[in-house]
């Protein structure tokens, strides 16, 4: 596989004008998208399993998600591509609000091309078949959830050796999805990583509540065909002293591009 499985060139994306939901995602809404997008994680996970997910397969595979967001008649709009590809490959910590599963599924279609990364994931994850698979081999930090103080010296540690490997750092400081932003819940810890690391924040805004939270079982949520898709990256910034100036910054870019995507979202059954 090569770049050419890439959705996009150079720049940003939007999903092309007059984008049609599919009739079989119509006849039968959510569970379309669920046996697809199941189709593509598993798959995903057996390659990382064999050692055959490369950086262009987790391209390829992570495109197929947005394809799949496309087809249950979703709309997604990527923005600030231009401070990715200012990057030249150089270790970040990428620092973002977290609001459904769709952010691990599509972010190697949207950033792979630019910078090679991992995630912080919660260790109780790794129990999910496939998952596993792909966060092993991803090099995913792990952390409790349970105890702040040494999940913050398991992402100091290990994050500070991903790095220094050139290797760059998701990291979702919520510890929760969550449909509504907190800043009172966005933690440092982020930005505290990239002190310890020497290496600047890209701050990552995005809306993903296309994906719903189920009542019964969280995983098994609506789809919101009406609720457009958003990933923004900030520049980077390089956090100094206690990174205060920079945690603030992260949290109004957040703000701010989500109180302008707000009038997404209404009038549209869920599906």
């Amino acid at each position: 596989m090569t770049e050419k499985r890439h959705i996009w060139g150079n720049g940003n994306y939007d999903t092309a004008p007059g984008n049609r939901r599919a009739f079989w995602s119509r006849v039968f809404g959510r569970w379309y998208f669920y046996w697809f997008n199941f189709d593509i994680f598993s798959k995903t996970g057996r390659l990382f399993r064999a050692g055959r997910c490369d950086g262009a397969a987790q391209i390829f595979h992570s495109s197929r998600n947005i394809r799949l967001i496309e087809r249950c008649g979703g709309r997604v709009h990527v923005r600030g591509i231009e401070n990715l590809e200012a990057l030249n490959g150089a270790p970040v910590v990428l620092v973002g609000n977290h609001m459904s599963l769709l952010e691990t599924a599509v972010m190697h279609a949207i950033i792979r091309k630019y910078v090679d990364f991992t995630f912080v994931v919660k260790a109780s994850l790794m129990k999910i078949p496939h998952f596993r698979n792909i966060m092993t081999g991803l090099e995913a930090i792990q952390i409790g959830r349970s105890n702040p103080r040494e999940d913050l010296r398991t992402v100091l540690t290990e994050g500070k050796e991903r790095v220094s490997r050139g290797k760059s750092v998701v990291i979702f400081p919520q510890g929760t999805r969550a449909a509504v932003f907190d800043p009172a819940q966005f933690s440092s810890i982020g930005v505290k990583l990239a002190l310890a690391a020497g290496v600047p924040v890209v701050p990552v805004a995005l809306k993903t509540d296309f994906l719903g939270n189920g009542r019964l079982i969280k995983d098994l949520g609506p789809i919101h065909p009406e609720r457009d898709v958003w990933f923004e990256f900030g520049p980077a910034m390089m956090p100094s002293g206690n990174g205060r100036e920079v945690q603030q910054k992260t949290i109004e870019f957040i703000e701010a591009r989500l109180k302008a995507w707000s009038e997404d979202g209404a009038g549209v059954d869920a599906a």
